[in-house]
C-alpha cells in the first residue's frame, strides 16, 4: 500500500504526494480553481530539480480517468489469456455511431456477448437496455473474433457496416 501525505495549502488547495518505490516524489496539487499541478523530483533532488506539469480541470480529469482506467483494462486483459474465451474490448468516440445511444442499440453477432461498460474508474457488468452509451466508454466483448470484430465494426460506423472494426 501507497502511503499518500495530504497538505493542505490555505488559500491555494490540497497537495497530495507519495514517494515512489525508486524514491522520485510524485504530488498534485489541486488548486480551488479546479486548476492541478503535476510535480515529479527525481530520488534524492532537491526542490529546485522538480519537474510541474499545469492541468486544467478537463486535462486533470483526463489524466485521471487514463490512470484509472489503466487498472480496470489491466484486469480485463489478463481475462484474454484464457483459452477459449476471445475477449476485446472498444473505446467509444465521440464520432462513433453508439455514442450516445442506449445500450440496448449496439449491435449484437451470434455468440458475442457484450458483458460490461467501463466508465472512468468503474465497471458496469451487464448494464441494462436502456444505459446510456457516452464517448469515453469502454466496452467489454466475449465471443468469436469474427463476430466480436462485426460488432465493433457497428459501434464504429453502424448497423450494416462492411468496414474493418478498429479496437
Amino acid at each position: 500500500m501507497v502511503d499518500v501525505r495530504r497538505v493542505t495549502l490555505p488559500g491555494v488547495g490540497v497537495l497530495h504526494s507519495f514517494t515512489t518505490i525508486d524514491g522520485a516524489e510524485v504530488a498534485v496539487v489541486a488548486h480551488r480553481t479546479g486548476r492541478s499541478d503535476l510535480v515529479s523530483r527525481p530520488a534524492g533532488a532537491d526542490d529546485d530539480d522538480a519537474t510541474t506539469i499545469r492541468l486544467d480541470e478537463e486535462e486533470a480529469r483526463t489524466l485521471a480517468e487514463l490512470l484509472g482506467g489503466t487498472r480496470i483494462v489491466e484486469s480485463i486483459a489478463e481475462l484474454d489469456g484464457l483459452p477459449g474465451v476471445p475477449i476485446d474490448w472498444i473505446t467509444v468516440d465521440d464520432d462513433d455511431a453508439m455514442a450516445g445511444r442506449s445500450f440496448g442499440e449496439v449491435p449484437v453477432a451470434s455468440g458475442v456477448a457484450l458483458v460490461a461498460v467501463v466508465r472512468d474508474d468503474h465497471a458496469h457488468p451487464s448494464p441494462a437496455a436502456d444505459f446510456a452509451v457516452r464517448a469515453g466508454d469502454t466496452i467489454v466483448a466475449v465471443g468469436p473474433t469474427e463476430g466480436i470484430a462485426a460488432v465493433f465494426r457497428a459501434i464504429r460506423q453502424g448497423a450494416g457496416s462492411s468496414g474493418d472494426a478498429e479496437a
